[in-house]
């Protein structure tokens, strides 16, 4: 098969083995700052396909938008479970490859195979209490969420009414791990230290393995109190749903559920209130309409917080963009790639308050995010973000939305901080004491002197404090 290399001319890969090609970093300086230019680089050169070195590792990245249907869609020729990757069977991946740990706990975004289904059901069943408006979980954590926020924002403003805040730092990365804490059943802040590591395992720098065996231990201390003591949370209902799991599988499905709700969440936090601030008119006036989720999902859509997914194997050799991906390679589909594809890009109205759900950013076909997922996400950050723009009656970003710092990984891509200008709203008067009607049961929400135990809350104070 013939590759176009950019300049004219052509090269003939048949045969050739991914190990063997000259394959361009992914992971560089540019690739923080600039995402966009280096996609559009990788697919002037190679098209919609290109092989690129993921940390020492080569790998096919997939760019084009028609192609990363084609494989997020067909689990047969393109199926996930890291035993369908050659290399790792033959002993070429390293040791030390620091995207090894997150990938090797295999959990329901990344195992392939027959058990998935049950799996994925699983999940559905145990997630859908937190999200069905009917169900007391659905109103305890919605009553959560605005409660954590409350308290961030009051931190926020403790040196006064106005001021200058990280917005990243201080609010939208700690409020997805309080809500973590509430969905695993954590007693008091007992899982503070765990959660933080999520981050440090995310983020894919040298302390990832430490902290994922920090991580898996905490959670599968959670989980055996969770089977045998189980309570109104997420782990006792999935147990509930699929009892057939063992301690160490339901230990890998919690991990799954801190990725989701941790940095997933806290990205698509601060990316809409970074349009909502510096966005055109429309997208402040769709948010004071109420069309917070309609913003969030042009948020999804222009800068998704999951850049690219896990990765799916060859079932057998295949024809893909200009090459030719053999049986066993590993393959990327990077969703950010696929939206500035102008196969996409082109048919997107970008002045419009209204934005398709053709994208990406959730996936596609069977092994897409499941609803209930996509709802807990949308909803912990839509309350966020909503508290925010209530608690605050003035928010301005301190630098220009060009110049914000941005960090990525392999796998997400999001602010390394917010820097914004704020100016508090009155508090207003609590309200006079009614009749009492029926109760609603209220939010597991630790108290002050727990707090002040947490090592979450105390490094939330010494941020706010140090930056006085």
């Amino acid at each position: 098969m013939n590759t176009h290399l950019g300049d004219g001319g052509f090269a003939d890969l048949d045969g050739t083995r991914l190990e063997a090609m000259t394959c361009e970093p992914l992971l560089t300086r540019d690739y923080e700052t600039r995402p966009s230019l280096v996609y559009e680089r990788l697919r002037q050169r190679h098209g919609p396909v290109a092989p690129v070195d993921l940390l020492g590792v080569p790998a096919w990245l997939v760019l084009g938008y028609r192609e990363a249907l084609e494989v997020l869609q067909d689990d047969d020729r393109w199926p996930k479970g890291l035993e369908n990757w050659r290399a790792r069977s033959e002993g070429e991946v390293p040791a030390d490859w620091p995207l090894g740990p997150s990938l090797e706990v295999n959990h329901i975004l990344i195992q392939g195979g027959s058990g998935h289904g049950p799996l994925r059901k699983a999940w559905e069943v145990a997630l859908k209490p937190f999200q069905d408006p009917r169900h007391p979980q659905a109103k305890r954590l919605k009553a959560a969420v605005t409660a954590y926020a409350d308290d961030l924002i009051t931190l926020v403003g403790e040196g006064g009414g106005t001021g200058v805040a990280d917005l990243s730092a201080q609010f939208s990365r700690p409020l997805p791990l309080m809500v973590a804490s509430h969905l695993l059943g954590f007693p008091g802040s007992q899982g503070d230290d765990a959660l933080m590591d999520m981050w440090r395992v995310l983020d894919a720098g040298p302390d990832a393995e430490p902290a994922l065996e920090r991580l898996l231990v905490t959670l599968a201390d959670l989980a055996r109190s969770k089977m045998e003591k189980p309570g109104d949370d997420f782990p006792s209902y999935l147990v509930a749903a699929h009892p057939n799991l063992s301690l160490d599988q339901l230990a890998r499905e919690l991990f799954m559920l801190l990725g989701m709700t941790s940095d997933h969440v806290g990205i698509l936090i601060s990316n809409t209130v970074v349009e909502v601030i510096s966005g055109e008119d429309g997208v402040r006036s769709s948010l004071s309409a109420g069309m917070l989720r309609e913003t969030m999902n042009r948020v999804v859509m222009r800068k998704p917080p999951l850049v690219n997914f896990v990765p799916r194997f060859a079932a057998e050799d295949t024809e893909l963009g200009s090459y030719t991906i053999r049986a066993g390679d590993p393959v990327w589909v990077s969703s950010a790639a696929a939206h500035a594809d102008p196969v996409f890009a082109d048919h997107v109205a970008s002045n419009s308050t209204i934005s398709t759900r053709a994208h990406l950013s959730w996936g596609a076909g069977r092994r897409q995010c499941p609803d209930p997922a996509r709802e807990l996400a949308s909803t912990v950050a839509a309350v966020g973000v909503g508290r925010l723009f209530e608690r605050f009656s003035h928010l301005d970003l301190a630098l220009p939305a060009d110049q914000l710092p941005w960090r990525s990984s392999p796998f997400m891509r999001g602010l390394r901080s917010l820097p914004v200008r704020y100016e508090l709203s009155p508090v207003p008067e609590p309200p006079t004491a009614h009749a009492p009607g029926p109760q609603t049961p209220g939010p597991v929400v630790p108290d002050q002197s727990v707090r002040q135990r947490s090592s979450l809350w105390r490094y939330l104070t010494g941020l706010i404090r140090s930056g006085r």
